[in-house]
């Protein structure tokens, strides 16, 4: 098979795993590094690391990402309530107790607790030498031809029917779920250092931290940050304050060229986050920029060029409290995606074993 590409971006590493490898740096998690996670349980004890599925809240956290909305399965053009409090299959034989309720559920899959798959971000970069820019994904996928959007119905009424049947021929989340997501997770307990205000972590800062902590991150680990930004967000019972979100919480400094390079050098499998998007999202420049540029860097060098998995509004506020009270910073991490194929992201439900 002809290679995808002529030439990476800088600091990429395409064809690390393979020229058609679609795992990226969680081939890292192999069957020993699933050891050393289990090696760190001791007492048994599970934190769930997921938000409820409906937080944020509205859309105002993000107005292209939609709650979730659920609706009962009908039986015979009913459904179960007008049929009385659930469906029973007396209707049918009436010697028969079974009574039954059925739901189903219309959401983004990036709305709360997800995971990013290498779908779901691409950049424009000449991978082809000719000096014309493509739309390119990790490994050199390529957009239009293995990562197709869905065709717009403009006669379409509801939100999710505007753009129907996207499908990620590569890089789907399904590749993820695959593999399975189970090995040695690492706290960074970031809020605890800088508090719960806006603050951009770069190399140094971060450095400081993991030293101060006694922090040893190894190839293959599973790297959650904590910034106290999902406990406020959790607070606000569904009704998200922007201004004071803004305002909250910590993240990397994606435009901090140490820190990526780190970021590879040390080799982690995965960065996880409770914040929105693992880095600090800058806004929009209002002046002039002296050069074409991400809106967000980490991403972009993360899931483009180095087949890094995001995941994102995480739930880590009371294991980190735990881990910080008991003198400890590893555990074990469950935590696959949904099995869904073609999908470029994934609701979450994580697990920490200590």
């Amino acid at each position: 098979m002809t290679r995808r590409w002529k030439q990476s971006p800088p600091g990429a590493h395409w064809g690390e795993f393979g020229d058609d490898d679609q795992r990226g740096r969680m081939n890292l998690v192999t069957p020993a590094k699933v050891l050393e996670g289990i090696a760190e349980v001791r007492t048994g004890r599970t934190f769930c690391l997921s938000l409820p599925l409906d937080v944020p809240g509205g859309t105002t956290l993000n107005p292209r990402r939609q709650p979730p909305q659920r609706f009962a399965v009908l039986r015979d053009g009913k459904s179960a309530g007008q049929q009385g409090f659930c469906w029973s299959y007396a209707s049918e034989d009436a010697d028969l107790t079974d009574v039954v309720n059925d739901d189903v559920v219309l959401m983004s899959l990036q709305y709360s607790t997800q995971w990013d798959s290498l779908a779901h971000v691409g950049a424009h970069f000449d991978a082809d030498g000719d000096g014309i820019a493509e739309a390119v994904f990790y490994n050199g996928y390529r957009a239009g031809r293995d990562i197709r959007p869905g065709i717009e119905n403009e006669q379409a009424t509801n939100a999710f029917a505007r753009f129907p049947d996207p499908q990620a021929d590569a890089l789907g989340i399904e590749h993820l779920a695959e593999h399975g997501v189970q090995g040695r997770g690492v706290m960074v307990d970031l809020a605890h250092h800088v508090g719960r205000v806006r603050t951009a972590v770069g190399y140094d800062q971060l450095m400081r931290i993991l030293e101060t902590d006694k922090v040893e991150i190894e190839a293959g680990d599973m790297v959650c940050l904590h910034t106290g930004f999902a406990d406020t967000l959790l607070a606000m019972n569904r009704a998200p304050d922007l201004t004071r979100l803004h305002e909250t919480g910590s993240g990397l400094d994606g435009w901090d060229q140490k820190l990526l390079n780190w970021i590879v050098d040390t080799r982690l499998a995965c960065l996880l986050a409770d914040n929105p998007a693992v880095e600090l999202v800058v806004p929009k420049l209002t002046t002039p920029f002296p050069m074409r540029r991400p809106r967000l860097p980490l991403h972009e060098h993360c899931l483009v060029k180095n087949g890094i998995h995001l995941g994102e509004l995480w739930y880590l506020t009371e294991l980190a409290a735990w881990l910080r009270a008991n003198d400890r910073n590893r555990f074990l991490l469950t935590a696959p995606p949904l099995r869904l194929p073609g999908a470029v992201g994934s609701p979450a439900t994580p697990i920490a074993t200590v």
